[in-house]
């Protein structure tokens, strides 16, 4: 940012604000309906697993509409493709709404997805544009903090809603959200992209970008490093319902409190990996944090299968690895993104679609070998976190030494 001074700091509060509202759209769209997949399956006369594939389904839209957008973004500037993405979550989001099967159900929610993948690429993309290292690092904490209201809110808002106005009105409040941000950001968020900048690329072009983005060790040995450990968040998201209200008894109402404590620990900890980007290098953050996502995952398994602790002894676990994603997330975002300037946009979408099919699959998963108790969701957990951490040992020890260095 070429602002200085206060003026600078209120520029990038305001803008980590909008970004952060924008990138909320993901949790908020997956969260804010999980306390109603019971009440859902009852209306529509199916069984809960039939009604959980629409989660798996927004996963499988979120990660494939990603690589559309990051080619527009980086063509038409970040707004265009913004108000676009926008348009098509309102319109599945009233679809969801008024939907009569669970067909349509997860046909709208794979639409919903495709819209909802244009606030996940760009914000990441118009912080490549204004910061480079630690700045970048410090701007995605802040996204986390503003972003993770979501899920904080999300559960507690749903469980309201359902009670009060039955499972339908939470779409429509979502397709409000929507508007919002659409009007937010035609009237407050600066093109970030200069028209100087945009790159007019054939399909050919595009995906041989891809291609050379994908053949850079270090970019996917950061992006699967942060991935992992998304994936297993998401597959906590994906089996959290069915633990906490059908295995552990916890009214509906009551579920985004237990759900909500483990986003106040991820905003802490992105708050904290904001004050450690100044004084630690990126890497050693990322180094130190994924064996504790590790012995998180072992004993999460170990007391899901052995019911040791209840109930506690699934939370506890859960909490620990749920904050570690406020460490991981953003460095090895800002790692894998940092060379990738020139075509911020489809580093950012193929970023996002490589952690969402991670995240896809490891929600499916915990649906696939469900069998009535909490172990299938945890072996799942305790996967990701151990594949993430093999991950971050692929690196080339040259890079590593390389990222370090130029992080610290």
């Amino acid at each position: 940012m070429t602002a200085a001074g206060g003026d600078g700091h209120a520029i990038r509060h305001r803008l980590a604000l909008i970004l952060g509202a924008l990138t909320a759209i993901g949790p908020l769209a997956i969260d804010m309906y999980l306390p109603a997949l019971p009440g859902i399956a009852r209306e529509l006369g199916v069984p809960i697993a039939a009604v959980q594939k629409s989660l798996p389904s927004y996963f499988v839209g979120i990660s494939f509409g990603q690589i559309l957008y990051g080619p527009l973004s980086d063509r038409f500037g970040r707004k265009p493709a913004l108000y676009i993405g926008l348009a098509i979550f309102v319109s599945a989001s009233l679809g969801c709404a008024f939907t009569t099967s669970v067909t349509q159900l997860v046909a709208f929610r794979f639409l919903q997805a495709l819209g909802g993948c244009a606030p996940l690429v760009v914000p990441r993309a118009v912080v490549r544009d204004y910061f480079d290292g630690r700045d970048s690092v410090r701007m995605l904490s802040m996204l986390i903090l503003v972003m993770m209201l979501g899920p904080i809110l999300a559960p507690l808002i749903g469980g309201q809603l359902l009670v009060r106005f039955g499972w339908r009105s939470v779409f429509l409040v979502l397709a409000g959200y929507g508007l919002v941000l659409l009007v937010l950001a035609a009237w407050q968020l600066p093109e970030s992209l200069r028209p100087a900048q945009r790159r007019r690329q054939s399909v050919a072009v595009i995906a041989a970008t891809y291609l050379r983005i994908l053949r850079d060790r270090e970019y996917l040995g950061w992006v699967l490093s942060g991935g992992l450990i998304f994936a297993g968040l998401l597959a906590y998201i994906s089996g959290s319902s069915f633990v906490y209200i059908e295995l552990f008894h916890v009214p509906p109402e009551r579920f985004g409190l237990y759900f909500g404590a483990n986003a106040i620990g991820l905003m802490i900890a992105s708050q904290i990996n904001r004050y450690l980007a100044s004084r630690v290098p990126s890497e050693l953050i990322v180094r130190s944090t994924l064996p504790v996502a590790v012995a998180a995952g072992a004993t999460l398994l170990a007391d899901a299968y052995t019911g040791f602790g209840g109930f506690a002894g699934i939370l506890v676990p859960l909490f620990c690895f749920v904050i570690c994603h406020g460490f991981v997330g953003p460095n090895t975002t800002a790692l894998a993104m940092s060379p990738y300037g020139a075509v911020a946009g489809s580093a950012s979408a193929l970023m996002g679609t490589l952690q969402f099919v991670l995240g896809a699959a490891s929600g499916n998963l915990v649906s696939a070998f469900g069998n009535r108790s909490a172990v299938p969701f945890a072996a799942v957990i305790a996967g990701c976190a151990l594949c993430a951490f093999v991950a971050h040992l692929t690196l080339p020890a040259t890079r590593r030494a390389a990222s370090t260095q130029s992080s610290g």
